[in-house]
């Protein structure tokens, strides 16, 4: 009987596979080579380009006596061994940091994208701000939002009585769309997986869209601002609001008011204080 695998070992294998579960990849196979030990985890864990390529399809198919199917870990199965074994928020993202990295799994990358902009902020927050795309600033400087939406947003948080270090930021895609456009479906599908392993790993109490694309793409619900707004929904156990994205603001500043009832239930269910003065 084979021996029990190395914790470590353990918690790598489940990161992966979990990584390309959300990818949409369900069924591993591998070869046994002849002259190797089978039960080590490299012969378990698929390569690392989750890119398959023509010429490799028909050697990835099972064989009848040179493949073995390895059994498919369920969501539940996978979010269980993430929490046993990846005890550690910042660990985990510095994983999915890894996972990604120098990312080409969609067009955005030949389309002037200067980096990736993974995401800042409290491994441990209970509050976690998910926007739209990086900007020019962002794709400049390698974190969200810190340009003049930033600015406003770092507004916000202050006036929530929280510090930017407090809480997590990051979008629903890592690279800035041309022109800023808006990012459109098969690339928000391609690069949300990694935004769901960072909220799987930091696990916040709160959960806050900022504006309809983020919204929408979280809860797969096609709706107006104003049938997202004012009340909570439910994501993956935790407690989801949607307010307007301080880039609209900008363009709007009499919609400030509204936002600042958004960020008041938030600040309700957190249980901070709410003072009298809002976002300027």
């Amino acid at each position: 009987m084979a021996g029990e695998l190395d914790p470590q070992l353990k918690r790598a294998l489940a990161e992966r596979v979990r990584y390309y579960n959300e990818l949409g990849i369900y069924d591993f196979y591998r070869r046994e080579p002849a002259a190797a030990n089978p039960n080590t985890i490299e012969d378990a864990v698929v390569d690392d380009n989750p890119v398959i390529q023509p010429e490799q399809r028909e050697e990835m198919r099972p064989r009848s006596k040179t493949a073995v199917a390895l059994p498919v870990l369920t969501e539940e199965d996978l979010f269980e061994a993430n929490s046993k074994t990846v005890i550690d928020p910042a660990q985990a993202l510095r994983m999915i940091r890894e996972d990604l990295g120098d990312c080409t799994r969609c067009r955005l990358h030949k389309q002037g994208r200067k980096q990736i902009v993974f995401g800042v902020g409290n491994p441990n927050a209970e509050l976690m701000f998910i926007g739209e795309a990086p900007g020019a600033d962002e794709d400049q400087q390698g974190e969200p939002f810190v340009g003049r939406a930033g600015q406003l947003l770092n507004n916000m948080i202050k006036a929530m009585g929280l510090r930017r270090e407090d809480i997590y930021i990051a979008n629903i895609i890592k690279c800035r769309p041309p022109g800023n456009r808006t990012p459109e479906r098969d690339e928000c599908e391609t690069c949300s997986p990694f935004l769901m392993r960072q909220i799987a790993a930091i696990k916040p109490k709160v959960i806050v869209a900022l504006g309809a694309v983020a919204a929408k793409t979280l809860l797969a619900i096609n709706a107006p601002m104003s049938e997202f707004r004012g009340r909570w929904f439910d994501f993956r156990g935790t407690k989801l609001a949607v307010t307007y994205h301080p880039a609209f603001l900008l363009r709007d500043p009499r919609q400030k008011k509204e936002a600042w009832k958004d960020l008041q239930m938030v600040m309700r269910e957190l249980g901070l204080a709410i003072p009298a003065k809002g976002v300027e």
